[in-house]
């Protein structure tokens, strides 16, 4: 049976008859135990004293297409441009653990990622880049562990051990249950393998975030900002919950957890849901697991402008668009930032766009003066009505998944994907009824006008040559020890232990993406899709 939302209110926040918003909107609010100074609890305000004006976010441009030769020349192009840090595009064969060979793979293979199904690929992906240097991050999820093996292997070839690196690992299969669906093990084995990348970090990868939680992809499915806000921090909870019965210390692990989110159209409640997000993650890491450590109290998080709001038509507004949300990112306190490219509806980035969606970026931190001051908006009677009522509203929500009896059984029920669908369908009501206007889609449109951009084209012939070389791999390893491996991880699965050290070893010996998750799904079976909400 599923359980219908009670409290979803899909209107935006900042829609008021009261045109002005002043003191008496904030009557209950307390200051001082909701802002605070910048980079003190609980953290409203920002996670740094200072902010930008000593050091600016990273920019971090996410970056994937065809073979990791041609990925690998992006990343030096994007770097050369001003990049402060990598991030990492895969396609769908790999993002669903199916080897570039596999025969559902192809025709999917490097169009909307690099293709990467053995460590030989990701050796060449980041061939001539020193990964003790850069941050990277990977955006996979089912198969977030292995890709991880295959990363620490290629360090340790250039000399490099883990707890040298620096990146995150995406790794929330909890929001594919809620939107993206990119899953392949049932919800329990799929959470159980994050955890074993979390007690695997802790351990041995102090600087390397091991989750990055996102919120991303709900709001790209269709979810309100409350309800971006309100499950991606549930998501989060469940894994701090999770990792404390695996047996951790909160304290040794918080502090690299991060988070992903969205940054859409409505500009200030855009802000505001950034604002809310650090002072409840410090409100629940203090008060319900109680962190002592500082750090463990922060919100760490990334963000992206939303590709939900680009469009086909008109692409060149999509510069416009991409701009002001990047801008209620930096006015929000995020840590990283990436833009999205104006051709993105349209097909994989070019190089020309890419770099104007970097360019984008620097001129909000070098030409606007915005980061000169920490949390302009801080203390604006509508900034801070807007923050209290995102907080309310995620705790509205949070009190929902509480009585279902947490994510996993919510997901049980299909609550995340039926509350998604709901203000999708309200969404869309709102644009076909004129109330929302979408310019040069419903509104300004101009029939007559050249839309055509230049496009990045993925050929066949990349395809084919990935497919061939993998398959020469599968030919000239040592089988035995291939074999050995395969085996030893199953074991582990079997037993129910940590699998990072057996997936390093399965890399080592040139086991593949399809493999491994092959292996692996032999213990935990498969998942179906849960129930019809």
């Amino acid at each position: 049976m599923s359980a219908k939302p009670t409290t979803n209110d899909s209107t935006p926040a900042n829609v008021d008859s009261n045109p002005f918003v002043g003191p008496q909107d904030l009557a209950n609010f307390d200051p001082e135990k909701s802002l605070a100074e910048p980079g003190q609890y609980p953290y409203t305000r920002g996670i740094h004293r200072e902010m930008y004006r000593k050091r600016t976010w990273t920019m971090r441009q996410f970056a994937g297409f065809g073979a990791a030769e041609e990925t690998n020349k992006r990343f030096k192009f994007l770097l050369s441009k001003g990049q402060t840090g990598l991030s990492t595009a895969f396609d769908l064969p790999t993002l669903m653990g199916r080897d570039s060979d596999d025969p559902l793979a192809l025709g999917e293979v490097g169009r909307c990622g690099v293709a990467v199904s053995s460590l030989d690929d990701m050796r060449r992906l980041y061939d001539g880049i020193d990964l003790s240097k850069v941050s990277t991050s990977m955006t996979i999820n089912a198969p977030a562990a292995i890709l991880l093996a295959f990363y620490i292997c290629v360090a340790e070839e250039q000399g490099h051990t883990p707890d040298q690196l620096r990146g995150t690992l995406q790794n929330d299969i909890l929001k594919e249950f809620h939107a993206q669906n990119e899953y392949i093990y049932p919800p329990r084995p799929s959470v159980k393998l994050v955890i074993d990348t979390i007690e695997y970090g802790t351990k041995h990868m102090p600087m390397w975030n091991t989750v990055s939680i996102s919120g991303y992809h709900i709001r790209e499915a269709g979810a309100t900002a409350a309800e971006e806000l309100a499950f991606t921090l549930a998501d989060g909870m469940e894994y701090v919950k999770l990792s404390i019965e695996r047996g951790l210390n909160v304290d040794d692990f918080a502090p690299r957890l991060s988070y992903f989110f969205d940054v859409h159209n409505n500009f200030f409640e855009e802000i505001a849901k950034l604002r809310a997000a650090r002072r409840i993650w410090s409100n629940v890491m203090k008060n319900r697991f109680n962190a002592k450590n500082d750090r463990s109290l922060i919100c760490r998080m990334h963000c992206q402008t939303a590709g939900v709001t680009l469009t086909e038509q008109q692409p060149m507004n999509n510069v416009v668009r991409v701009a002001y949300q990047a801008l209620a990112a930096v006015l929000g306190g995020t840590q990283s930032l990436h833009t999205n490219s104006m051709d993105e509806t349209l097909a994989l980035p070019t190089e020309g766009s890419v770099k104007l969606a970097l360019r984008t970026q620097q001129v909000i931190a070098n030409e606007t003066h915005v980061t000169e001051t920490v949390d302009p908006l801080g203390g604006s009677y509508f900034i801070e009505k807007l923050t209290n009522e995102m907080e309310a509203k995620a705790h509205a929500i949070f009190d929902q998944i509480d009585a279902m009896g947490g994510v996993l059984e919510a997901i049980d029920r299909g609550y995340f994907r039926r509350a998604i669908a709901e203000s999708a369908l309200q969404e869309n009501k709102r644009i076909e009824s004129g109330q929302q206007k979408i310019v040069g889609v419903t509104d300004f449109v101009d029939d007559e006008e050249d839309h055509q951009v230049d496009l990045l084209k993925i050929t066949q012939k990349t395809e084919d040559a990935q497919v061939a070389r993998l398959k020469a791999l599968k030919t000239n390893r040592d089988q035995q020890q291939h074999a050995d491996a395969l085996a030893n991880l199953k074991k582990t699965a079997v037993n129910d232990q940590n699998v990072m050290p057996a997936l390093i070893k399965a890399a080592k010996a040139d086991a593949t993406v399809g493999e491994l998750i092959e292996t692996m799904r032999e213990v935990y079976g498969s998942y179906d899709g849960g129930p019809e909400w």
